[in-house]
């Protein structure tokens, strides 16, 4: 205010919006009170950008190369207790009523894209410990890893898991002693912490990860041991933070599994090449190809068990009711 009356600019200061005034900001807390009332306000403990020297929360597009834009102060990724607003409550009805604006088509699926609905499963896999007496601590919701996928058909095909480096099995698992390999894991941890997400969920960057030593997933299909690794591709934001791989029809865990020479196995074929049904492999096959076969959408399951012929539709439904029935 005295820089502007030094300027010599004349306001009516009648007209100010102080939003320091407590008749202001009363009504920011009102407003706050009635989302709280509502369910809509609540307190969660999430991963944040944290800069130390700046004393505050940053945004991913205010972290450079693991540094503040203002001040290139190093920054962390630490979880961090903070009240939340729950929009995602109000998801559907954004995502329904944007049929009826009349917007831009390219705006409105930006919106779309935005709001980021998915269709799919939630997926139990079970944990085997190679030494049970140093997990005796832990409860039984320590020993099973819940996934999210849209692809629930492709099941047969998942030959590992990848849990992100912040994950609360992984902190429990280092607590318990059930990880071998901790010095080795808590090291990515603190490489990864200095990462924002857009960094890490970049396509074109080199996978890097650890394997959790002690721990193994069961893969509720076969009930096959499975490795788990931990890598800062997956975020703890998005899904459940833990996700099964399957390299033969995913890019990102196929350039993983070659990283670290891990089984690939195919479990969708191209229709147009399946001359018969009936001689289709219900047992896994070695995948020779030099890419990742993404074009699944209309395909025929292949090596997939009681899935063995069906198309992706309809082994997604068969897979949903499988699950259900075991209870998993």
């Amino acid at each position: 205010r005295e820089q502007i009356r030094a300027l010599g600019f004349s306001y009516d200061w009648d007209r100010e919006v102080n939003t320091t005034d407590p008749k202001y900001y009363k009504w920011t807390q009102w407003i706050f009170e009635q989302l709280y009332k509502k369910g809509l306000a609540y307190v969660a403990e999430v991963p944040v950008n944290w800069c130390p020297a700046l004393g505050t929360v940053l945004a991913n597009e205010e972290v450079i190369d693991g540094k503040s834009e203002r001040g290139n102060h190093p920054v962390i990724r630490k979880p961090m207790r903070q009240w939340m607003l729950k929009i995602t409550a109000y998801a559907e009805r954004l995502l329904s009523d944007l049929d009826t604006l009349d917007w831009p088509d390219g705006i409105k699926e930006m919106q779309r894209n935005w709001i980021g609905k998915s269709t799919g499963a939630l997926v139990d896999f079970g944990v085997r410990f190679s030494d049970n007496s140093n997990t005796q601590t832990l409860d039984n919701s320590k020993t099973v890893i819940t996934v999210y996928t849209t692809r629930c058909d492709t099941l047969f095909g998942a030959t590992y898991m990848v849990l992100s480096p912040e994950h609360a099995l992984v902190k429990a698992w280092l607590e318990s002693g059930a990880i071998k390999n901790a010095d080795a894991v808590k090291e990515y941890q603190k490489k990864a912490a200095s990462k924002s997400d857009l960094e890490r969920t970049e396509l074109n960057k080199e996978k890097t990860g650890v394997k959790l030593e002690g721990v193994m997933g069961l893969n509720p299909v076969n009930d096959t041991e499975i490795p788990i690794f931990i890598s800062d591709y997956v975020l703890a934001t998005y899904g459940t933070g833990a996700i099964m791989a399957v390299p033969a029809h995913d890019e990102r865990d196929f350039d993983f599994a070659k990283v670290f020479d891990l089984p690939i196995v195919k479990v969708v074929e191209n229709v147009e090449k399946v001359e018969n049904v009936e001689s289709l492999p219900k047992d896994p096959v070695p995948y020779t190809e030099d890419k990742a076969f993404t074009d699944i959408a209309t395909g025929v399951m292949v090596s997939s068990g009681f899935l063995t012929g069906l198309s992706v539709d309809d082994a997604r439904k068969a897979m949903i009711k499988w699950l259900e029935e075991k209870g998993v």
